[in-house]
């Protein structure tokens, strides 16, 4: 106690600081500065304090509320507050938080089932985030790539990986080193060796790099953080079929895509072929933090215990969530909802850029679309919070959409006029020539782009 009050008079706070009703809560304006001066300065954050949520919107301190079409990046994807959801760490937290990976629980088997179920897989491995789920599927493909005990003699062992330009796979090392994105690469460099960039959607390009020491290739099926690009079914076949005929691993990356959010369980399950292992997280445990590792019984026999494991990935309490989770999405027919309701956010879409002549392009489907303009997106954020609307912008030109699975047709006509009133509002900021052409995500600047270090 002494120690707290310590610290609210070092950031100028008074003792009478704590909201009521929120025994450990401080105002919103002494949480910003202790916020400022403890934490590592890692995001450029809005000033912005949220407090609550109920359904698809959220609530600041001062009350004003705002329609949440972001959904803490793809993560909240029924909403804020779901009763279920709570009703289910109300319970589970009363019973059991955390027992230990040296022990079973009730509710990793049937979430592990139902999420093999859902992919066609057959094993999981529970992971606490999309980053941790990456760098554990890159282990798999290094495992599965070197010899088998009974032929260690014969063969060094395949240990290169195929990523993709534009990609973003996560902050881990490992996850990093698959990030084509230079400004997330270059700081930290030399990464993890053995990774080489091909253009994506590029299937020549793919074949030319391809080679028989390769032990994955590493694709997201829709690219997130890179723009909203999907990969195409041409590209996604040649790559299965490569991977098939030298003996290399195919890895989904469905972090931001996965789980419902196209319409359907996985984005892959467009194409014909699976993936060898995917990998999920963000909307998995409704808002708490837990990924997975999906993979086929091949790639699952090369595993033993001691080559991987985890602390914290796959308690009770958040496998429950995560169960509940799935059959909630199930029981309210939500990719039916998340169809329904893509199909109007692009139809909206494509009249509000008949209307705009700088919006460049939509893209997307169900509960992810980008919008992509000839014109800085960043001042569209700052304005579509003054009114009242969660928004994303990605690679400088990309306004990301990611609306909770429960969104409605009226709050999709609710977005359509808040979008229109910030694009007709907000004042453009044109870049120069220069800029726009080195920063401009488009498919030729992807396939310009360098190869990275191996």
């Amino acid at each position: 106690m002494r120690k707290a009050k310590q610290i609210r008079r070092r950031a100028g706070v008074s003792g009478g600081t704590r909201r009521r009703g929120a025994p450990n809560a401080f105002s919103p304006s002494s949480a910003v500065t202790l916020a400022e001066q403890y934490l590592l300065p890692t995001y450029k954050r809005s000033q912005t304090v949220f407090t609550h949520g109920r359904g698809a919107y959220v609530f600041d301190s001062a009350g004003k509320k705002y329609l949440d079409f972001l959904g803490g990046i793809a993560v909240n994807a029924l909403g804020h507050a779901h009763p279920r959801i709570v009703k289910t760490i109300r319970r589970e937290a009363a019973r059991a938080i955390h027992f230990s990976n040296l022990f079973h629980n009730e509710f990793q088997g049937p979430l592990a089932q139902k999420l093999a179920e859902w992919s066609g897989l057959d094993r999981v491995f529970f992971a606490n985030s999309g980053t941790e789920a990456i760098d554990g599927a890159l282990k798999l493909a290094r495992l599965y790539g070197h010899p088998a005990a009974e032929s260690q003699g014969k063969t060094q062992g395949n240990t290169r990986i195929l990523a993709m330009q534009n990609s973003f796979h996560g902050r881990t090392f490992g996850a990093l080193s698959v990030t084509a994105t230079e400004k997330y690469r270059l700081p930290f460099a030399p990464l993890v060796p053995g990774v080489e960039f091909v253009a994506f959607n590029d299937v020549a390009d793919l074949e030319a790099k391809f080679d028989d020491k390769v032990c994955a290739v590493i694709i997201e099926t829709i690219q997130g953080e890179g723009g909203i690009y999907s990969v195409s079914a041409e590209f996604w076949e040649r790559a299965r079929a490569l991977a098939t005929q030298d003996g290399a691993v195919l890895i989904a990356d469905e972090i931001q895509c996965g789980l419902g959010r196209t319409g359907r369980h996985f984005a892959y399950q467009r194409f014909s072929e699976r993936p060898d292992i995917a990998v999920v997280a963000k909307p998995l445990a409704a808002g708490l933090p837990l990924g997975a590792i999906l993979t086929n019984s091949g790639v699952a026999a090369r595993i033993s215990p001691g080559l991987h494991g985890t602390t914290f990935g796959g308690g009770p309490m958040i496998c429950a969530v995560a169960l509940e989770f799935l059959q909630i999405v199930e029981d309210e027919k939500l990719m039916e909802n998340v169809r329904a309701r893509g199909e109007e956010l692009r139809a909206g879409l494509e009249k509000l850029r008949a209307k705009h002549d700088f919006i460049k392009e939509i893209r997307g489907e169900g509960c992810m679309f980008g919008v992509e303009l000839s014109v800085e997106g960043g001042p569209f954020v700052a304005g579509a919070l003054k009114h009242g609307l969660l928004i994303n912008c990605t690679h400088d030109f990309t306004i990301r959409l990611l609306p909770p699975f429960v969104i409605t047709w009226a709050q999709v006509r609710e977005f359509l006029g808040l979008f229109d009133k910030v694009l007709l509002e907000t004042p453009r900021v044109v870049p120069a020539a220069e800029a726009s052409a080195k920063k401009a995500p488009s498919p030729a600047a992807m396939s310009a782009a360098k190869t990275a270090s191996r």
